[in-house]
């Protein structure tokens, strides 16, 4: 039987790595996308998530499962409560982007670093992490560059100077045992930032398809009496 997940974007820049990895790792999946990216421009503008903003996202997730969603994952980091608050609402399973890369992170040391480009995703991706290292029972702590150049050159369509920005900063985290790239759209930059470090670079895409494909295959398992 064919399994639907539900891609939710709040920018266009984060759908082309989410389906590359989908292509490369579950390609059998059958995935309908959503965007709404007056969700990102609305949250850059207020500087932090309310509750408006959060009920709009929460409408389009539940229009989401209208659609016969076997998994919605979001493709933004900037909308961990939210994303808390629809998935208390669903019967299917709701990921946030980042989870499966923070569980990978953490195997690989304690001092974690993070490239990110949007600024009003750092706080909510931050407080995941720590709540994230809260209930695994993990000692780790996060440390954050921020490169908002980045995002800005690759609105403009210039990729390699998006990857270079984040190159640049990656001094900042030499002390660090992994480094995350924040968001889907900074997934792009993955072979380059990983050919200029020697620290391990871990990015959110293929993390996520792996983790949403066992999800659904785990509880499609028959059950023995």
């Amino acid at each position: 039987m064919t399994v639907r997940i539900v891609l939710f974007h709040a920018t266009p820049v984060a759908m082309q790595p989410i389906h590359d990895a989908f292509n490369a790792l579950w390609p059998e999946a059958e995935i309908v996308n959503l965007l709404d990216d007056g969700l990102s421009i609305d949250l850059a503008r207020a500087k932090q998530l309310n509750e408006q903003i959060i009920e709009r996202f929460v409408r389009l997730g539940q229009y989401g499962y209208e659609m016969k969603a076997d998994a919605i994952l979001a493709t933004c980091s900037a909308f961990g409560p939210a994303l808390d608050k629809l998935a208390a609402l669903l019967p299917v399973p709701v990921l946030k982007p980042n989870e499966a890369m923070f569980r990978e992170a953490i195997t690989r040391g304690q001092r974690i670093g993070m490239l990110a480009t949007f600024g009003p995703a750092v706080a909510p991706m931050e407080q995941e992490f720590r709540d994230f290292v809260d209930q695994s029972g993990c000692e780790a702590t996060l440390k954050t560059v921020l490169v908002e150049e980045a995002m800005t050159r690759l609105k403009l369509g210039d990729v390699a100077g998006h990857n270079q920005l984040l190159v640049d900063h990656l001094p900042q985290l030499a002390d660090c045992d992994a480094i995350m790239l924040a968001h889907f759209s900074t997934s792009r930059a993955w072979d380059a930032v990983s050919q200029a470090s020697t620290i391990p670079v871990l990015s959110a895409p293929h993390a996520a398809v792996k983790r949403v494909r066992r999800l659904l295959e785990a509880s499609r398992e028959p059950k023995l009496c």
